[in-house]
């Protein structure tokens, strides 16, 4: 048992990142983030036992976190505040990494009017996922991949530009 919990805990260490990202993708601060964050990392060790190795060990993390934070939202854990962000965002370019933090910033608020499928489209496109491996890692076709996150992109630039500010 010793061996697989130290093979677990090298392989979430390195691949921390995804579960940080799916996390702040559907949650808006860090404090709120903390709970998603523990109930992937719970659902990954759960479901540890019955990764085969078939995949890469990244393709199915993707999918343990994206179903477990697909899941925690429709048991409704949490109730997203879906008021809208009436507020200006006033860009100040000091220097670029200032620049790349505040489009950052933009981007998960806006990400934060997204449903739950949207979010995991965005992400999984984010993390320059194919149109194949988005549709293996949410269970649709291809195609439907294709279509849902042409209209995602599509509906956050909206957003985007709703809310003030364009890239």
């Amino acid at each position: 048992m010793k061996e697989t919990e130290n093979t677990f805990l090298t392989l979430i260490n390195r691949h921390k990142a995804i579960i940080h990202k799916i996390s702040k993708m559907y949650m808006k601060d860090a404090e709120e983030q903390r709970d998603p964050f523990q109930e992937i990392i719970l659902q990954l060790w759960k479901a540890y036992p019955s990764f085969k190795g078939n995949s890469k060990f990244t393709t199915w993390m993707y999918r343990v976190c994206l179903n477990t934070a697909l899941v925690y939202f429709k048991k409704d854990y949490r109730k997203v505040d879906k008021t809208p962000l009436n507020e200006t965002i006033d860009v100040i370019d000091v220097n670029e990494n200032e620049g790349k933090e505040e489009k950052l910033a933009c981007l998960y608020t806006a990400v934060q009017e997204l449903n739950a499928i949207e979010k995991a489209l965005i992400f999984l496109f984010l993390e320059n996922q194919s149109h194949r491996e988005i549709a293996k890692n949410l269970g649709i076709s291809e195609v439907n991949a294709r279509v849902k996150l042409n209209r995602t992109k599509e509906k956050l630039q909206f957003i985007i530009k709703k809310n003030g500010y364009e890239f």
